[in-house]
C-alpha cells in the first residue's frame, strides 16, 4: 500500500509519462489511445515502479462525470435532438443486442458458466467508451450526422451497459431475473435521472448568472459533473443520464450566460483538464493489465482453456456491431423504400465506419473489476473485458482513419438547402451590423467609419448593392466609441443565436462565430483601455 506522498509521486511519473507517450503518438502517427495503452502496460512491468490497483468505484466517479459533461456541452444539440431515434437504436438497442449476442456466445464456448454469468459478461463489455469515442472525433474528420451518432451514443450507453450489468449480477447471486422488472427499473432510472439532470442543470444555469467573478463561474462549472452524477446517485435514478442532461442544458444556455472572456477562459481550462483525464484513463487501463495478468497467471492450464472462448467473446463483441448497424439500416432502408419516406440511410460506407467504431474503455474495465468474487467465470470474464479493450483501441482505433480513407468518406458539404453555409452566415450578419452601425455618426462631417468592421470580419466577402452607397473610409484611423462598439458586435452575436435557434445554421457554424465574436469583444475591450 502506497503512502500519499508516494502516490502523488506516481501520478508525477504518470504526468511526464503521459506527454512523453502523447509525443511519441503524434511522431509515429499511433491513435493516442493506443499509444498510451500500449506505455501504460510497459509502465506497470517496469522493475521499481510500485503495484497499482484500481478502485473502480473511484475511478468511474472521478473520470466519468467530466468526460461526459464535457461531451454533453460541446453536442451539436439540434443534430442530437433530430438524430435522436437512431442514437437510442445505438445508445440503448446496439448495448443490449450486444449482451445478448456475447451471453450465447459465451454459454456456447463454456456451456458449463451458468446463463445469467454468460449475460453479466455481455453487458460488461456491451457499451463503446465515451473516452475513446471523443478522442477517435477529434482526429479524423466524419460527416456531421455520422459524428452525432458516434457522439451521442457514448453519452448514453453507458447508462444502458451499467443497467444491464446490474441487473445481470443480481440475478448471477440470486438465481432469479425478471424482463418486466428490469424493463420497468430501466425506465425508472431513465426519466428518473433526466429529471434530477434537468433540477441540477436549471439551477446551475441560474447560478452562473449570479456569479460575477471569472474564477468563480469557472469553479461552479467542474463542480457541475460531480454534482449531477452523484446527485443522481443518491437519489437512485442513473447518474450517468443526469451527467448528460445537465451538461446538455449547460451548453443549451451557456450562449446568454457566459461573457466573452468567461466562455474563452472556461474552454480553455476544460480543455486542459479533458485531456489530462483521457490520457491518465488510457495509460490506467493499461496499467491494469499488471493485476490481470498476475491473477491469471498463477495457473498456465487455466490461461491456456481461457484463450478460445476469450478470442471467441472478443469476435462475438465486434461482429454483434456490424449486425445490428447492417441490420437497422438495412430495415430502416426496406420500410422507407415501401413507405416513400424521404428518409436518407447511411451509407454502406458510413455504417461499416461506424460498426468499426465500437472501442471500449473506462466503464468496461471499472465494471469488470467492480465484480464480485463469487460471480461465477470471474476470471474469464475480466480477461474477456481487458481483451476487448485492447483489440478494439489497438486494432479498430489504429485502422480506422486508413478505413475511412479507404472507402472515400466525404465530410459533409458546407451547406443544404435547410441552412446557411459559413460564408452565407457571416454575410448576413455583418450586414445585420452594418444596419447597426449605420445609425450611428462619430466624424465631424457625419460620415460612418466601418475600417473597424473591415478589420473585424472573418471571411472576404462581396456585398451587393444595399450598401454600395455607404463610403467606407478604411484609411481613417479613429475607432467606435468602445459603447457603439460593443453593441454592434452584440447585435451580431444576437443574430448568430438567432439563426440558431430557428435552424437555419448549424451548431459547429454558432461556435465558430460565437469564438470570432468573443475574441472580438476581448480585443475592443483591450483597445480602449
Amino acid at each position: 500500500m502506497m503512502s500519499p506522498v508516494a502516490t502523488f509521486k506516481f501520478i508525477l511519473v504518470l504526468l511526464v509519462a503521459t506527454l512523453g507517450l502523447e509525443v511519441l503518438a503524434r511522431v509515429t502517427r499511433l491513435p493516442p489511445a493506443a499509444a498510451l495503452i500500449i506505455g501504460g502496460i510497459a509502465l506497470a512491468f517496469t522493475p521499481g515502479l510500485p503495484a497499482f490497483s484500481l478502485d473502480p468505484d473511484f475511478i468511474l466517479v472521478l473520470f466519468l462525470p467530466p468526460l461526459l459533461i464535457h461531451g454533453a456541452y460541446s453536442t451539436a444539440w439540434t443534430a442530437f435532438v433530430r438524430g435522436l431515434p437512431s442514437i437510442l437504436a445505438l445508445a440503448i438497442g446496439a448495448v443490449a443486442f450486444t449482451t445478448l449476442v456475447v451471453g450465447l456466445a459465451t454459454h456456447w464456448l463454456v456451456p458449463s458458466l451458468p446463463w445469467a454469468a454468460c449475460f453479466a459478461l455481455g453487458a460488461v463489455v456491451s457499451p463503446p467508451d465515451a473516452v475513446a469515442a471523443k478522442a477517435l472525433l477529434t482526429r479524423v474528420r466524419l460527416p456531421m450526422r455520422l459524428a452525432v451518432l458516434l457522439e451521442g451514443e457514448s453519452l448514453l450507453n453507458d447508462a444502458a451497459g451499467l443497467v444491464l450489468y446490474r441487473f445481470a449480477v443480481a440475478a448471477t447471486l440470486s438465481g432469479t431475473f425478471s424482463a418486466t422488472e428490469a424493463g420497468l427499473a430501466f425506465g425508472g432510472l431513465a426519466f428518473g435521472g433526466i429529471a434530477v439532470g434537468v433540477g441540477i442543470g436549471l439551477v446551475w444555469v441560474q447560478l452562473l448568472r449570479l456569479l460575477k467573478d471569472v474564477h468563480l463561474t469557472i469553479a461552479a462549472t467542474f463542480v457541475l459533473p460531480w454534482a449531477a452524477y452523484v446527485g443522481g446517485e443518491a437519489a437512485h435514478v442513473s447518474g450517468v443520464i443526469a451527467t448528460v442532461v445537465a451538461g446538455l442544458i449547460l451548453g443549451w444556455h451557456q450562449h446568454t450566460v457566459f461573457t466573452a472572456g468567461v466562455r474563452l477562459r472556461t474552454t480553455a481550462t476544460w480543455h486542459v483538464m479533458i485531456y489530462l483525464l483521457e490520457a491518465f484513463v488510457f495509460v490506467l487501463i493499461g496499467l491494469s493489465f499488471r493485476g490481470v495478468a498476475e491473477r491469471l497467471g498463477s495457473a498456465h492450464e487455466e490461461v491456456l482453456f481461457l484463450v478460445g472462448p476469450v478470442a471467441g467473446i472478443v469476435a462475438a463483441v465486434v461482429l454483434s456491431r456490424f449486425a445490428w448497424v447492417f441490420g437497422v439500416y438495412g430495415f430502416k432502408h426496406i420500410t422507407g423504400r415501401l413507405l416513400r419516406t424521404t428518409w436518407a440511410p447511411l451509407s454502406p460506407a458510413a455504417a461499416t465506419t461506424l460498426a468499426w467504431s465500437g472501442m471500449r474503455g473506462v466503464v468496461t474495465l471499472a465494471i469488470a473489476i467492480a465484480l464480485p468474487d463469487a460471480v461465477p467465470g470471474r476470471d474469464l470474464i475480466l480477461a474477456s473485458a481487458f481483451a476487448v479493450i485492447l483489440v478494439t483501441n489497438l486494432l479498430q482505433g489504429t485502422t480506422l482513419g486508413p478505413l475511412i480513407r479507404l472507402l472515400s468518406l466525404q465530410a459533409d458539404p458546407d451547406s443544404d438547402a435547410a441552412h446557411l453555409s459559413r460564408a452565407q452566415a457571416h454575410s448576413h450578419i455583418v450586414r445585420v451590423q452594418l444596419k447597426e452601425a449605420e445609425k450611428l455618426k462619430h466624424d465631424n462631417d457625419g460620415k460612418i467609419l466601418y475600417s473597424w468592421m473591415l478589420k473585424y470580419a472573418p471571411h472576404p466577402f462581396a456585398l451587393d448593392n444595399e450598401f454600395s452607397d455607404i463610403s467606407f473610409d478604411c484609411a481613417n484611423n479613429h475607432s467606435m466609441d468602445r459603447r457603439d462598439l460593443l453593441g454592434v458586435i452584440a447585435v451580431g452575436r444576437a443574430e448568430a443565436l438567432r439563426l440558431h435557434r430557428s435552424g437555419r445554421i448549424r451548431d459547429e457554424i454558432l461556435q465558430e462565430i460565437e469564438y470570432e465574436f468573443d475574441l472580438q469583444e476581448l480585443s475592443a475591450e483591450a483597445a480602449h483601455k
